[in-house]
């Protein structure tokens, strides 16, 4: 985890797949951490090998890295993660976490 997070870092934000240490594939969006200026065909090379090497390490979801911004994205129903914690978004509220 550590590794992936360095990773994240030196790229200024993207998607990772890390193994023992061993980064396995990467997209650097340094952008925001969301986007590239990098031609659409190197970027969609490296999203192929990021899923790749996600599969080849037990991941049977055909695109985890979108499972995961969608986890994020408020604007989604029901509940999401965001910075603020979990949100009911039909609602509008902050879920508590402990009753």
């Amino acid at each position: 985890l550590y590794q992936a997070v360095e990773e994240l870092r030196d790229m200024g934000g993207g998607l990772v797949v890390v193994a023992d240490g061993t980064v396995l594939g990467r997209v650097p969006l340094p952008v925001a951490g969301l986007m590239s200026m990098d031609p659409l065909e190197s970027v969609a090379r490296q999203a192929d090998e990021v899923r790749r090497a996600a599969g080849a390490l037990g991941c049977r979801l055909e695109d985890p890295f979108m499972a995961l911004s969608f986890l994020a994205l408020p604007v989604i129903p029901e509940l999401r993660v965001t910075d603020l914690g979990l949100i009911d978004v039909k609602r509008f509220e902050i879920v508590p976490l402990f009753v």
